[in-house]
């Protein structure tokens, strides 16, 4: 039975959240309503197979990577995110609904390229969903040095089967680099904010390029649910 040892402020998909300072009536109605990051669900939900090992980057409130643990039967859910001050409130929305065996969290930002640093500057926004890497961000509340994971460590470590990416605009770089040979699908939203429509439009490429097409009914302008054609397909 999930544990219950903080008030649930918010559900969804039988996932409870936990009361935190970050969850304000606007954002408790949106999950309660099912549109806090519905397209990133929805698009979850038909990709991921039971048995599949996934890599989630960027797991905000933790709420997505939690629906998938919950109703996705996965054999492993890996989350990375940035922002410190999200780490604790994520654990406890896991220890909440008993996933804690299924999904766990890292604070860590996953580099491709191969002259990774140790550590890079995280930009905390004065509201979590404005957080970035982005050092032209505005409303930023402090600047924090976070430690970093090489990409193909981490894909070694847990051989992903399907990427869940919400990182703020750093997808850009990380499709740069990125080996996804093994990667059957990926989830991800784009953000033409932090490197304009031309960023964007050179993620998808780069996304085309490694053999992965956007799913029609599940996919929009930002964000899309891709998957790769078997071999010999």
């Amino acid at each position: 039975m999930p544990k219950t040892e903080q008030s649930a402020a918010a559900s969804h998909m039988g996932i409870n959240v936990p009361e935190s300072r970050f969850l304000d009536a606007t954002r408790i109605a949106r999950i309660d309503g099912g549109r806090y990051e519905a397209e990133e669900i929805q698009g979850a939900l038909h990709l991921i197979r039971e048995g599949d090992r996934v890599l989630e980057l960027g797991a905000g409130l933790g709420l997505v990577g939690a629906v998938i643990a919950r109703n996705c039967a996965p054999a492993r859910v890996l989350s990375f995110e940035a922002n410190p001050e999200l780490i604790e409130p994520i654990r406890a929305l896991y220890r909440m609904n008993g996933l804690e065996d299924v999904i766990s969290v890292r604070n860590q930002v996953a580099v491709s390229a191969p002259d990774r640093p140790e550590t890079l500057p995280f930009h905390v926004h004065r509201s979590f969903l404005g957080s970035s890497l982005n050092p032209t961000a505005v409303r930023v509340k402090e600047t924090v040095d976070v430690p970093t994971a090489g990409f193909a460590t981490i894909c070694a470590e847990l051989k992903p089967d399907v990427i869940v990416m919400d990182i703020e605009g750093g997808e850009l770089e990380l499709l740069e680099h990125a080996v996804l040979d093994r990667v059957r699908a990926m989830v991800i939203e784009f953000h033409p904010n932090a490197y304009e429509v031309s960023g964007m439009r050179r993620c998808k490429d780069l996304l085309r390029a490694a053999g992965f097409t956007p799913v029609p009914a599940l996919s929009t302008r930002w964000v899309w649910a891709a998957e790769r054609a078997a071999p010999g397909a």
